[in-house]
């Protein structure tokens, strides 16, 4: 059985890359490629892929809000994280938007097969480098500390609405781009401050900035040219 798979990275030079080493056998099949989360989502949608793998760092909706938008719409596509970043907190963002790997683009061609092989099968894959960080903060015990951080109070919606705040979007703004009500939005950032101890959008964005949701995303001036 050959599954297609949709490649998203902002890099042409990338896909490139990634499509050579997936297609040197008959296993796996690129079925249409993209450089943005949004159009990422409409051709999962239209398309139905069996997997996509996702960069993180997009030009506008991030790979981690795609991942959202993607399986509420297509719950059956099995989402693949290639990442540059091996933070944590990436990383605990990816699994929790859905994804059921998490890659690093310094891994070599045998581990992304090996990634996407157990992907395919109905299993789950972390980066060796990332799973032995994880098994470390877990050894010295430390990881409810960390996952009791105030973010990991909020749903990957809210977190989606928390960095268009923190990049200075206002409601309406956010409206239009997550195709949400004016009053949603605001219910949203109400409960976004209850649930994390500020009282204002400058407290907002301050713990979106410190918690580094924000480098997830290209300035849009990466786009041109």
């Amino acid at each position: 059985m050959t599954f297609g798979i949709v490649l998203v990275d902002d890099h042409k030079l990338v896909r490139d890359g990634v499509k050579t080493i997936l297609e040197r056998g008959a296993e796996f099949k690129v079925v249409a490629e993209a450089e943005n989360g949004a159009d990422a989502v409409q051709l999962c949608k239209k398309m139905g892929p069996d997997m996509v793998l996702m960069d993180i760092g997009l030009p506008g909706m991030n790979g981690i809000e795609a991942t959202v938008e993607l399986l509420r719409h297509c719950p059956a596509v099995k989402v693949v994280i290639l990442s540059m970043y091996d933070d944590e907190n990436s990383v605990v963002s990816a699994i929790r938007s859905g994804a059921r790997a998490f890659v690093l683009k310094k891994a070599s061609s045998t581990e992304l097969l090996d990634a996407l092989r157990t992907v395919a099968r109905g299993g789950s894959y972390l980066s060796p480098q990332v799973s032995d960080r994880l098994l470390q903060r877990i050894q010295r015990g430390d990881l409810n500390t960390h996952e009791a951080s105030p973010l990991g109070l909020l749903s990957p919606r809210e977190l989606q609405v928390l960095r268009l705040v923190a990049e200075g979007k206002t409601s309406k703004d956010i409206a239009v781009m997550l195709d949400l009500g004016l009053q949603t939005v605001r219910s949203y950032r109400k409960t976004m401050m209850k649930k994390l101890g500020v009282n204002n959008v400058a407290g907002l964005t301050q713990l979106a900035l410190a918690a580094g949701i924000t480098h997830w995303n290209k300035p849009d001036e990466h786009t041109m040219g």
